[in-house]
């Protein structure tokens, strides 16, 4: 897994994380909603979620990457 957590406390619910992932591996769940890592096989490690998140909440391990034979399904 790529996306090692989501810091709760820090979270607002914005989305923007959700909406700036481009594999679909976060969801908005609960009430208030909240993200989770729905899909974690599914990151490729390009940390947008990471980036776009105004408040640092989303941590990503390091060094994880993603072989480039699973984009071509080898």
């Amino acid at each position: 897994m790529a996306i090692s957590s989501i810091d709760n406390d820090l979270c607002t619910g914005c989305g923007i994380c959700v909406n700036s992932c481009e594999y679909d591996v976060l969801r908005m769940e609960g009430d208030p909603g909240r993200p989770v890592i729905a899909y974690p096989d599914d990151c490729t490690v390009c940390s947008r979620c990471q980036k776009d998140c105004p408040v640092k909440a989303i941590q990503i391990v390091p060094g994880i990457h993603v072989p480039i034979t699973s984009f071509f399904g080898f």
